[in-house]
């Protein structure tokens, strides 16, 4: 894993991390765009959503566990939004699989 994400994870780089399990690691972004922007990222190299095959079905629906679990660790349980960017053109500038944890703040639709 050569990626920011990767480097993270094996601790080579620091993060504010919020939560950590066997699968996943979620931390603060640096880059927030909300009072509660968590990343939560698989430990598995996945460069995107559209890589994802049907093997891959438990880890995505323990990324989104995860993020019940971290939004009701930070107190936001009532109203968050995950977002999954897939491909440069849709926002995505990391190359690692992550769902951004948004909250605090009001969220209009559509989102952009």
């Amino acid at each position: 894993m050569s990626t920011l994400f990767g480097k993270i994870i094996r601790r080579e780089i620091p993060a504010d991390i919020v939560y950590e399990d066997e699968l996943c690691l979620a931390f603060r972004d640096i880059n927030p765009q909300a009072p509660t922007h968590v990343l939560i990222i698989p430990k598995q190299e996945m460069a995107k959503l559209a890589d994802a095959k049907a093997a891959d079905q438990a880890l995505l629906g323990h990324l989104m566990l995860a993020a019940n679990q971290i939004a009701r660790q930070l107190g936001v349980e009532n109203a968050f939004r995950l977002v999954v960017n897939n491909g440069a053109e849709a926002g995505q500038s990391v190359f690692h699989l992550h769902v951004h944890l948004l909250a605090g703040r009001p969220f209009h639709w559509p989102p952009g």
